[in-house]
């Protein structure tokens, strides 16, 4: 980049407009993929540890230990497994989703005062209609804390993939990095910092839907 030339060059964002498209629809299918499964895997661990909360310790440690692997070293130990594939990112992000949202479940399902649940039980819900109708939906504020982290961290992560060719605003980052041009550099840096923002103010509209007794 010359002294003369701009920080910004808005003819090459308006030629790669179409590029710019495809590159936010990847990385936010990345972001729902890992951010789903994620989901989907801690409500399952934390259901184990609400049955057995012996087992909160070693899950907590077990999903610890992967959140505490930097994003780079952990892709580099799944490449000779799995290559350089969506699979390989989808490891990767999914594991940075755990520990978040596992605390978060188990946390919640644990503030469910003591009393409602003994009114509960007196009332003749089975264990399963206490989860679901009782301690899931006083726990979702909770729980949607968890979310809104998981996502905004995930979606920070998903720039990391470019680097074994998985897409997401990243490449631009990459791009701007590797020709030393500033344009893809911002332009993929001010997405991903968007993409949270909106990502984070949806999830709080939706949680004020799903929770209207909370306001």
């Amino acid at each position: 980049m010359s002294a003369s030339e701009p920080l910004i060059r808005w003819d090459w964002v308006s030629n790669n407009s179409s590029l710019i498209w495809q590159r936010l629809v990847e990385h936010l299918i990345l972001t729902g993929i890992a951010v789903a499964a994620g989901l989907l895997i801690s409500f399952f661990l934390s259901l184990l540890i609400r049955r057995r909360a012996g087992l909160y310790g070693p899950v907590t440690w077990a999903t610890g230990a992967l959140y505490s692997i930097p994003s780079l070293a952990l892709f580099a130990l799944l490449i000779p497994f799995t290559g350089l594939s969506l699979l390989t990112a989808e490891i990767g992000l999914v594991s940075y989703t755990l520990l978040i949202l596992t605390r978060a479940i188990v946390g919640g399902l644990r503030g469910v005062p003591a009393d409602v649940r003994e009114t509960a039980l007196g009332m003749g819900y089975t264990p399963g209609q206490m989860l679901w109708r009782v301690e899931l939906p006083l726990a979702i504020p909770v729980i949607m804390g968890g979310l809104r982290v998981a996502t905004i961290t995930t979606i920070g992560l998903v720039t990391v993939t470019a680097l074994i060719g998985q897409g997401g605003v990243g490449a631009f980052i990459l791009e701007g990095i590797q020709r030393f041009f500033s344009t893809p550099l911002i332009v993929g840096a001010v997405l991903s910092v968007l993409l949270g923002i909106t990502a984070d103010v949806l999830l709080v509209r939706l949680q004020r839907r799903i929770t209207p007794w909370t306001r």
